[in-house]
């Protein structure tokens, strides 16, 4: 993943997704067909002193997204995304700061999803996040399925 992308992507973040900051979200890590975001434990506690369901769940969704963005920015289309659907597990209690990896889908599943942006301007991929806590431990997993609009099909995306 090329700085500029993640440049722009971090701009984005802090114009139109003010939550980023305000949950200290970052990204860690872009490896080939990957991106890793962090969110620390201290601004995201619950009353029991772990992370909140809440947090982790942007978190999870943040990463899909963000993934998304960037391969679309990457190969130059400037498609809208938004999530359609997702499931979320909880899996254990987060005692530390989060890291989530979300994973790109396979090659399949993209060429369905190109395929779609360009025959239909809308494409409709799923994008698995895992969580970690500090120790590397397994404590969420997430399914999420986001639609990639072109421009010109934006206005379909936006509430009434």
């Amino acid at each position: 993943m090329s700085t500029n992308a993640l440049d722009a992507l971090r701009l984005v973040w802090q114009e139109e997704l003010p939550i980023t900051g305000a949950l200290g979200i970052a990204v860690v890590s872009a490896p080939p067909g990957g991106l890793v975001l962090q969110m620390p434990l201290a601004p995201n506690r619950n009353h029991k002193g772990t992370a909140f369901a809440g947090s982790l769940s942007a978190l999870t969704t943040l990463a899909g997204w963000s993934l998304l963005w960037l391969a679309l920015r990457e190969a130059g289309d400037h498609a809208h995304v938004v999530i359609q659907d997702s499931t979320m597990r909880y899996l254990r209690p987060v005692h530390s700061d989060a890291l989530a990896t979300a994973e790109a889908p396979d090659e399949a599943a993209m060429d369905h999803f190109w395929a779609g942006l360009r025959r239909h301007g809308r494409g409709r991929v799923t994008v698995e996040v895992v969580v970690r806590d500090a120790h590397g431990v397994e404590v969420a997993a997430f399914t999420g399925r986001y639609v990639g609009r072109s421009e010109e099909h934006t206005s379909e995306l936006q509430s009434p």
